[in-house]
């Protein structure tokens, strides 16, 4: 699954990764339907941009992880307030979360799912 506000981006991870085979993907273009969507789709990951209007990937988190069924998919935050020079000052992680800094190419984003989530 795929959260991001801009369409433009969450279409083009979608068509990348499906092109791979290797996976089936739901992008969501409002942060506000997550919950309801993770629980019908049951991803084995999610992409969840960090700076959305309404509601923030931080916040989509928090209810992600109050939620005992939700809260065991891994989570990789998908980010463009942190440059990827600044990705191993990091430790590639927010918090307990993994991330990965825009622009993302296709190699990256997969090697990212790859390396963090055992599908």
């Amino acid at each position: 699954m795929i959260v991001d506000d801009e369409p433009g981006f969450t279409k083009v991870v979608k068509l990348t990764l499906e092109a791979s085979k290797n996976y089936e993907v739901l992008e969501l273009n409002n942060p506000a339907t997550v919950l309801q969507n993770a629980r019908r789709f049951s991803p084995d990951v999610i992409l969840l941009d960090v700076v959305m209007p309404n509601m923030d990937g931080g916040d989509v988190f928090t209810q992600l992880q109050g939620d005992p069924v939700l809260k065991a998919i891994p989570v990789i935050f998908v980010t463009a307030t942190v440059r990827k020079g600044e990705v191993p000052d990091h430790g590639g992680k927010i918090g307990t979360s993994f991330f990965i800094a825009k622009p993302v190419s296709a190699q990256g984003l997969m090697r990212c799912i790859e390396d963090h989530v055992a599908v």
